[in-house]
């Protein structure tokens, strides 16, 4: 041995026999019966388990299928690679007395939640004996994206952009020409809500096409704080919609991946003034405020360098041409850039990431003025 070296260590291992596992004819045949030989079921004290009612599965919604009342339903759209169906979940509220159809979507972007919420606690409002036509509630659009806490169809696009589908496409395709095929072609006025994505936040705002008059009354009843005028992109359920000559408006409600009680509330009674608008139901004592800003025409400011983004304008404000918006520093505080309003209009949403890439978004800026044309 070299005189710094040490002697390497000697482990000694002891070996016992196994634990006795106890005779196939001791342990309980079921879960069910685990669950019954433990205290209050299995369930802790502090939990108060309630038994939820069943669904029915359909392969379309259609209102005649429907007797008046409240249903809960499950529309086949896809299957998943176990073979399994992706049911799309619908609340329908029937009508005692003819009306039209209206829909109500949410979640077509699997991680902006409130409008799950609203549908909710909008349908709690109905009295199917007073209610005129149908009315579905379709709380999570796209199911593949919500149960991923994602955006996105698991494909990588986004179903929002490639409507109306494709029944002989790749999965999102097949899946939006599905969601329109058995649940949107029946609707004759069609509510979709959203929320803000990932590292932004909005104010509570409609986008429709407001050269439309029944569009604009629809968007008009919502008591946003802010309406966009927007002829819709192509792609997009709302699009889709108003390309069949269906009322059409979207609803953004607040922020991604929360509920946001505040907002689902405000959005909750908006729209339902905007169902009472429609003679579906008659007007309650909770009433939106109407005194939105109408918006011409909105755009996005992005970043022309990278840095770390404070967006300093408040959301819902109007700010003038040459306010500052928003600043960017570098990683050592130095700064690089101070952003100002180009010309005056409302913020209508920002961003909240401040990990800001060139490229990113500031804020979006929103013009007041009567649509164009």
């Amino acid at each position: 041995m070299r005189g710094s070296e040490t002697p390497m260590p000697v482990f000694i291992f002891a070996f016992t026999a196994p634990l006795p596992l106890p005779s196939c004819g001791s342990l309980p045949n079921s879960l069910s019966a685990l669950r019954a030989s433990r205290p209050n079921g299995g369930m802790a004290d502090w939990i108060e388990p309630h038994a939820p009612g069943p669904h029915t599965v359909v392969e379309r919604l259609d209102p005649d299928d429907f007797a008046p009342g409240f249903h809960r339903v499950g529309v086949h759209l896809v299957d998943d690679a176990t073979a399994r169906p992706l049911l799309a979940p619908a609340l329908v509220a029937r009508g005692a007395h003819p009306g039209p159809v209206v829909g109500i979507t949410a979640a077509v972007h699997g991680n902006e939640l409130n409008g799950i919420p609203t549908i909710h606690r909008l349908f709690r409002t109905f009295d199917p004996a007073d209610l005129r036509g149908t009315v579905f509630g379709v709380t999570i659009a796209n199911v593949p994206g919500y149960v991923r806490h994602d955006r996105l169809y698991p494909d990588g696009k986004d179903l929002n952009r490639v409507m109306p589908g494709r029944g002989d496409g790749d999965e999102s395709a097949v899946y939006a020409a599905r969601l329109r095929e058995r649940v949107l072609d029946v609707f004759e006025v069609l509510i979709d809500l959203h929320t803000a994505s990932f590292g932004r936040v909005n104010t509570l705002y409609v986008r429709a096409d407001l050269r439309d008059p029944a569009t604009a009354r629809l968007a008009r009843a919502i008591g946003a704080q802010i309406l966009v005028h927007n002829a819709g992109a192509d792609g997009t359920v709302r699009a889709t919609a108003a390309g069949r000559g269906v009322p059409a408006i979207t609803v953004e409600i607040g922020d991604p991946q929360v509920i946001d009680r505040a907002k689902v509330r405000t959005s909750r009674i908006g729209i339902r003034d905007a169902l009472e608008s429609l003679g579906v139901v008659t007007a309650d004592a909770q009433q939106a405020t109407p005194n939105a800003v109408e918006c011409a025409r909105s755009y996005w400011l992005y970043t022309d360098a990278g840095g770390l983004l404070e967006v300093t304008a408040p959301l819902g404000a109007k700010v003038e041409a040459g306010d500052r918006i928003a600043t960017l520093v570098d990683p050592w505080g130095q700064l690089l850039r101070v952003y100002r309003a180009p010309e005056p209009g409302w913020v209508v949403g920002k961003s909240t990431n401040p990990v800001a890439r060139t490229g990113s978004r500031i804020l979006h800026l929103g013009i007041e003025g009567p649509p164009p044309g």
